[in-house]
């Protein structure tokens, strides 16, 4: 992941469906915050 993401662009400026189905294995909502678990294995919670 960490090579792929390195020949990325720096910066996004839109949404990339390609690199979004490349990258994250699932995102669950709850009622307060959400979270984003990367095919890498990585969890990321994101609070409200």
């Amino acid at each position: 992941m960490s090579a792929f993401l390195q020949e990325q662009p720096t910066s996004l400026t839109e949404y990339d469906e390609v690199l979004v189905r490349r990258l994250i294995q699932k995102v669950t909502v709850y009622e307060d915050k959400f979270t984003v678990e990367f095919k890498s294995g990585l969890t990321v919670e994101i609070l409200e």
